[in-house]
């Protein structure tokens, strides 16, 4: 009986002193706890701060080993807690992502355990460390225009955090960019709802309504940015050339109207008033529209082009009228016709439209050998 006592004895001291061991190394984690809120308070360099960590990974390693200690969610709060702040401060690249890999898992594995709290915070804590280091790495594959890999990480960074305009911008793009089109609105229209005034988000909103054949929100979307970027060129370019597209030209000819009184020298509104001119038969606005535009920029080829056809339909329905001078009037207009038409020519001598406009000129003054001629380049274009 004796030499029984003595070992169950023996046994009783062995299980103390491994519970001792065990409190101990949990004990030396929790100081670890304390010790880098503490560095972290005293703005201790990473290395000082690392060096706590590893010292507390190693207490949580023999936890991690211990039958009673392995299924503590303290174990895993306090190791998501060390490992996702050493993913932020370590600098060497594969050491930060393997000390993530492993928060990621400690936070899982803790919320996985029966009895699961987090009274102190530490997971809490952890999971913002974590979307901090996911965010970092979002934005180094976005600016590496890897936008696969940024958007999984941003997405979830900016739906944690849907106040970040420029979180939500960055997702947006990401989406864009691999045609995830309506994921890509998702996050525009947040970073819109964040009252963002940045005249590209509501062009990029805009292109992206398109390409969903919904150019009723497509306009919308662009009035809301004008309506915080009055006068914005971009903006204004992009809704008039979808009013035109969806043939709402009234509201598109006065739009013009009201910029040209604050934009007196913009070529292109120049244009593109004598264009809606032109589209409604109002020929001669449309030649003085369009010269206006050339008195900015000599070299303007639409607006020569654009002019050139006009001259010709003026022409057209001079020969219609009873005055006894429609011929010189007809000759006069057809003669400005070709001179506006040789120059867009001279500009860009690869355009097929301009080189046949100029044949049906020719043909009406029966320059036989100039028609012939043009023929012969339209057919090397």
């Amino acid at each position: 009986m004796l030499k029984y006592s003595g070992l169950l004895f023996g046994t009783l001291i062995t299980l103390s002193i491994n519970t001792m061991a065990q409190k101990s190394q949990m004990l030396i984690a929790r100081n670890s706890v304390g010790k880098l809120q503490a560095s972290f308070a005293g703005k201790d360099d990473a290395k000082k701060q690392l060096s706590i960590i590893t010292e507390g990974l190693k207490s949580i390693e023999s936890a991690e080993k211990d039958s009673k200690t392995k299924n503590w969610p303290e174990t895993f709060a306090i190791k998501s807690y060390l490992t996702s702040y050493a993913a932020i401060i370590d600098t060497d690249a594969a050491a930060s992502d393997k000390y993530f890999d492993a928060a990621v898992e400690a936070v899982k594995k803790a919320k996985s355990l029966e009895k699961y709290e987090d009274p102190a915070g530490l997971i809490k804590a952890s999971e913002h460390n974590i979307l901090i280091k996911k965010q970092d790495r979002g934005n180094l594959s976005y600016f590496n225009n890897d936008f696969k890999e940024a958007l999984e990480d941003l997405r979830e960074v900016s739906d944690r955090f849907p106040a970040d305009t420029t979180l939500a911008l960055n997702t947006a793009i990401c989406a864009q960019n691999v045609q995830l089109y309506d994921e890509s609105l998702k996050y525009f229209k947040r970073a819109k709802e964040d009252s963002i005034k940045n005249p590209a988000v509501f062009q990029k909103m805009s292109q992206l309504y398109v390409a969903k054949y919904d150019n009723e929100a497509a306009i919308k979307v662009l009035e809301d940015g004008l309506k915080l970027n009055p006068y914005n060129h971009s903006l204004t370019n992009d809704y008039i050339n979808l009013l035109l597209d969806n043939e709402n030209y009234t509201k598109a000819s006065s739009l013009i109207e009201s910029n040209l009184k604050v934009e007196k020298g913009n070529k292109l509104l120049f244009f593109l008033y004598g264009y809606l001119q032109q589209v409604s038969g109002n020929n001669p606005t449309a030649i003085l529209a369009y010269n206006k535009a050339l008195e900015t920029d000599q070299n303007y080829f639409d607006a020569l082009y654009q002019l050139g056809l006009a001259y010709i339909n003026t022409a057209n329905e001079a020969l219609k009228k009873a005055d006894a001078d429609k011929k010189n009037q007809y000759g006069s207009l057809i003669n400005k016709a070709q001179f506006a038409l040789l120059r867009a020519n001279e500009i860009n001598p690869n355009d097929k439209k301009a080189v046949q406009l100029l044949m049906e000129i020719y043909t009406r003054k029966n320059a036989q050998d100039k028609v012939q001629d043009l023929q012969r380049r339209l057919q090397e274009l």
